[in-house]
C-alpha cells in the first residue's frame, strides 16, 4: 500500500470532518474475504510494532516475582507482586478490574504457570495474557524499559470469527506522514499473514472517532 495513497485519504478525511472539542482517534478498518476461520491457517492473530506511538498511552501491568518487583514498580503503570497473587485469586471483582484497566501484561517467565492459574481465566478471553510473541514473558533480571516503550507502539490483530479488523493507528493531531507510516506498517504485515495475501483483503478504510469512513 502506497503511503501517498494513504495521505490522500487522510487529507480527504480531514476536509470532511468537523473539529471536535477532543482529540479524535484515527481508526483503520480492514474488511477481509475468502477466509475459512475453521482453518487455523486462515485465522489472524499476531502483533505489529509500528514506528510511531498510536497517540493513546497504553497501560501496562507487571505480574512478577521478587526478582523483578522493584524494576516493574519503577517502569510499569501497576505491579502485582507474586506475594499478592492470592488476593486476586480469591476476588473476582479485582481480577475483572485488572483485566479491564490494563492493555498489556508483562510476566516473569519462571512464574508463568502461577500467572496462568491465577489470571488466565480473566486475561485469556480478552487476549491479554502475557505473550512471548511480543516479548512480554521476561527473565527474572530483565530490563523492562525497552519493552515498555515497544508496547506503546504495538497492537494486536485478531480475526478468528469475523472477517473485519478495527484498529487504532493514531490520533488526529499526528502528522499525516506518521499516521500513513503506521497504516502501511500494519497493512504490509497483515498481507504476509494471509494465505492469499492482498487477495484476502476486500476493502480498507480510515475514519476519525466521529467521522464517516473514507476508503483508501
Amino acid at each position: 500500500m502506497e503511503r501517498a495513497q494513504i495521505i490522500k485519504s487522510l487529507q480527504e478525511l480531514r476536509k470532511q470532518t468537523k473539529k471536535r472539542k477532543f482529540s479524535q482517534s484515527v481508526d483503520l478498518i480492514i474488511n477481509l474475504q475468502d477466509l475459512d476461520f475453521k482453518k487455523p491457517s486462515d485465522q489472524v492473530d499476531f502483533f505489529v510494532t509500528m514506528h510511531y506511538p498510536i497517540g493513546k498511552k497504553l497501560k501496562i501491568c507487571g505480574l512478577v516475582g521478587p526478582e523483578l518487583e522493584e524494576e516493574s514498580k519503577k517502569v510499569c503503570d501497576f505491579t502485582v507482586p507474586q506475594l499478592k497473587f492470592g488476593e486476586y485469586q480469591s476476588d473476582k471483582k479485582k481480577l475483572k478490574h485488572l483485566a479491564k484497566d490494563y492493555d498489556y501484561f508483562i510476566a516473569q517467565a519462571n512464574i508463568m504457570p502461577k500467572v496462568a492459574q491465577v489470571f488466565g481465566r480473566f486475561l485469556g478471553p480478552k487476549n491479554k495474557m502475557p505473550n512471548p510473541k511480543v516479548g512480554a514473558v521476561v527473565p527474572p533480571k530483565a530490563n523492562l524499559s525497552p519493552l515498555y516503550e515497544k508496547l506503546q507502539k504495538t497492537i494486536r490483530l485478531v480475526a478468528r470469527k469475523d472477517p473485519i479488523l478495527h484498529l487504532l493507528v493514531g490520533k488526529e493531531e499526528m502528522k499525516d506522514e506518521e499516521i500513513a507510516d503506521n497504516v502501511a506498517t500494519v497493512y504490509d504485515q497483515l498481507i504476509h499473514h494471509l494465505p492469499k495475501e492482498k487477495n484476502n483483503v476486500k476493502s480498507v478504510y480510515l475514519k476519525f472517532t466521529m467521522s464517516k469512513p473514507v476508503k483508501i
